[in-house]
């Protein structure tokens, strides 16, 4: 199996730099969630781990590509066939949540950090926003993106599993700062209409704006003035708990053609999460 390259440099003092993809993870970090009632079966339970070799990265890959393309119908040009493969990836810690009793990847987030984000060059938000204002809060920053769990899965021990690594990671490596495009499926009640992401834009516009000195602008803007933003809709699930979390939006959205869907800027700091979240990112 083919090993991931070392980073080349060590996030910070703590970290050392000799550990396989760096410098980011210890040798053994393993956490298993026993089974409860939010597992998918009675007496299931679920494996979290950081990839740590390119056959890892391919298994998120693969659930990226059955989410995003074959269940919401993106369009992926990708150099490898049935997994959804960018730039980024190879520059990003990609954390993975397995089913523990069939090993197979139900849930993944991918995380650029500060260092390989200069490697790199830019962050994915970067390619759909103007981030200038955000140049004070890159070096504490690291960005998330690629969120997706299997359709069989989608229950709140998964995505608790994946924030209580990330919670572990962003303490140990110094960072504050966690930034994303949130998607909001331009699929409406069955038709490609942008009305569900101008109305869920209209009310986190008036709630859940960050300070002024953050904000940003899409390179490619979603035609709000096209839209009715008038509907009484919920964001969706993720964005959702974002919101719980204290996170932000920074601005309009963005439209990505690509996956059909309209992005939202988000930011969330360390400093701003409720009390009982911000003592787990704390250690």
């Amino acid at each position: 199996m083919k090993e991931l390259p070392t980073p080349t440099f060590a996030l910070s003092p703590l970290t050392p730099a000799s550990l396989l993809r760096g410098s980011l993870h210890r040798p053994s970090e393993r956490l298993e969630t026993p089974g409860s009632r939010a597992d998918a079966q009675p007496g299931a339970g679920i494996v979290v781990s950081w990839a740590r070799q390119q056959d890892e990265v391919r298994e998120a890959q693969r659930l990226r590509y059955q989410v995003f393309a074959v269940e919401m119908g993106a369009r992926l040009s990708s150099r490898v066939p049935g997994h959804d493969v960018d730039l980024f990836d190879d520059f990003c810690e990609h954390l993975l949540v397995r089913d523990l009793a069939t090993q197979e990847v139900i849930g993944t987030y991918r995380v650029l950090t500060p260092v390989q984000a200069k490697r790199v060059g830019s962050t994915y938000s970067d390619t759909e926003f103007d981030l200038v204002r955000l140049r004070s809060l890159r070096s504490r920053m690291v960005e998330l993106g690629r969120s997706c769990v299997h359709p069989a899965h989608r229950h709140g021990g998964v995505i608790l599993a994946l924030w209580g690594a990330l919670a572990e990671f962003m303490q140990r490596n110094q960072l504050d700062t966690m930034v994303g495009c949130a998607s909001i499926p331009m699929l409406h009640n069955g038709l490609v209409s942008g009305d569900a992401a101008a109305s869920i834009w209209r009310q986190l516009q008036a709630s859940h704006m960050a300070p002024i000195e953050y904000h940003v602008q899409p390179r490619l803007p979603l035609p709000l003035h096209q839209f009715d933003g008038s509907l009484d809709i919920e964001p969706p699930a993720l964005i959702r708990g974002y919101l719980r979390l204290g996170a932000k939006v920074l601005g309009a959205p963005a439209w990505d053609p690509d996956f059909n869907t309209a992005d939202l800027p988000m930011l969330m700091r360390v400093a701003d999460l409720p009390g009982r979240y911000r003592k787990q990112f704390k250690g």
